[in-house]
């Protein structure tokens, strides 16, 4: 038995120690990687893989969005890859076949594939395609995209406590890995979540995205920087300088008022 599967990450060593971690079961054939959502598009309807690793949030698109523009009826088994925060994963336990939170340890990994050559042994994969089509359909209706819990508070769980901080508090946010780096004026606090789901759950609010890696809170801006190169950087009230990207740029400047 062999079971074509597909690496779809954007992070070049993520996808490296997916296929190495498969090379050691026989079961597996890695038929390709693809390290954006528009390339794992193609490779889907073009291989048919019966197993993909899909990670959720990639530069061009998310995980779900690539399941939406999928035009064959048989989904293969999707194992999800993500850095969500654990409170963000209740709708997988409903409708994902398995998902691996970043970072993953090698026997939780080698535990999914286990359930994914049983379930070939099985030769039943009516629930699984159950299960996909209801994702599918959740992710279409407006009502079910990312939901803002509170615009004024944000959760940040540390051990076996989660406390709440004021967003107006909140100075900027930097991505740091799987992590993200919440700055107030008091201190900086560790969220385990994507900057893309952050700024879904601070909609109706006055942040924005300037970079991959960047959300600032205009209230606490002071300044536009423009270098001779092109460059345009955020000054914020305590002097740190924040990078605009070009993607970026122009969303920001309609944002703020600039032309």
């Amino acid at each position: 038995m062999q079971i074509s599967s597909l690496i779809i990450d954007d992070e070049r060593l993520a996808r490296q120690r997916i296929e190495n971690l498969l090379n050691d079961v026989p079961e597996i054939n890695v038929i390709g990687h693809c390290k954006n959502g528009k390339e794992a598009i193609q490779k889907i309807e073009e291989l048919s893989p019966s197993l993909i690793f899909l990670d959720i949030q990639m530069k061009d698109m998310t995980g779900f969005e690539v399941l939406e523009k999928l035009s064959s009826q048989k989904k293969p088994i999707i194992i999800f890859v993500t850095a969500y925060d654990e409170f963000a994963l209740k709708a997988f336990d409903y409708f994902a076949f398995d998902y691996l939170m970043k970072p993953f340890k090698d026997d939780r990994f080698y535990k999914s594939l286990e359930k994914v050559i049983y379930q070939y042994e099985k030769h039943d994969f009516s629930i699984f395609q159950a299960k996909i089509d209801h994702l599918v359909r959740y992710i279409q209706e407006p009502s079910s995209k990312t939901q803002t819990i509170s615009t004024n508070k944000l959760p940040i769980k540390l051990g076996n406590k989660v406390s709440f901080i004021n967003t107006s508090e909140i100075k900027y946010i930097l991505a740091s890995g799987y992590y993200a780096e919440v700055y107030t004026s008091e201190k900086k606090h560790l969220l385990r979540e994507s900057l893309s789901n952050l700024i879904n759950r601070l909609v109706n609010s006055p942040f924005i995205r300037i970079h991959r890696s960047t959300i600032i809170n205009v209230g606490f801006m002071s300044e536009v920087v423009h270098s001779n190169y092109g460059e345009v950087d955020v000054k914020m009230n305590d002097g740190k300088l924040l990078r605009i990207s070009k993607g970026y740029k122009k969303d920001f400047q309609n944002s703020v008022g600039l032309k």
